[in-house]
């Protein structure tokens, strides 16, 4: 077994086997998990916002869904992954606080739709995704084989 890296709030990494990657308390935020399987580079990002062209101050890339995602994939390619080969797995998106029927302010959401659209824009395979719903998640991505697990408070953890 590898190192268990921490993935923070607007935040990304890339390892290799035998290292995995982690994020604790994605609630709205979404965690978008990246895996070549021949070369077990493993991209894990923790975006928080679906656009980073709506907010002005906009330089942390990691926060965001569609510079997010893109930062990933360079680093993941730097790392020695093949966009070709690269499959994504998605977690995260709930909706935490009931506002009240607006669904304008759903985030969770929102960052869902954003990290699907940016992966298609990309053509990255998003292979399983585990979004919605209204707890939080702490997620698990084992660069061996890359399984995404998932871990919620009075659930069983569980592969996606």
């Amino acid at each position: 077994m590898g190192e268990m890296i921490k993935v923070g709030m607007a935040d990304l990494k890339v390892c290799k086997a035998p290292d995995n990657l982690t994020t604790i308390g994605l609630g709205s935020c979404i965690g978008i998990a990246m895996f070549d399987p021949v070369t077990k580079v493993t991209g894990l990002a923790h975006i928080m916002l679906p656009d980073s062209t709506q907010i002005r101050n906009n330089s942390n890339i990691a926060k965001f869904a569609d510079t997010g995602i893109q930062k990933l994939l360079d680093d993941m390619i730097k790392a020695g992954a093949s966009k070709t080969r690269i499959k994504a797995k998605i977690a995260g998106g709930a909706k935490m606080f009931d506002m009240g029927g607006s669904n304008t302010i759903n985030v969770g959401q929102r960052n869902a739709e954003a990290s699907r659209a940016k992966l298609k824009e990309l053509g990255i395979s998003l292979v399983a995704e585990d979004c919605g719903l209204n707890f939080g998640r702490t997620v698990e991505i084992y660069s061996e084989n890359g399984d995404f697990l998932i871990k919620a408070v009075g659930k069983t953890p569980y592969k996606i």
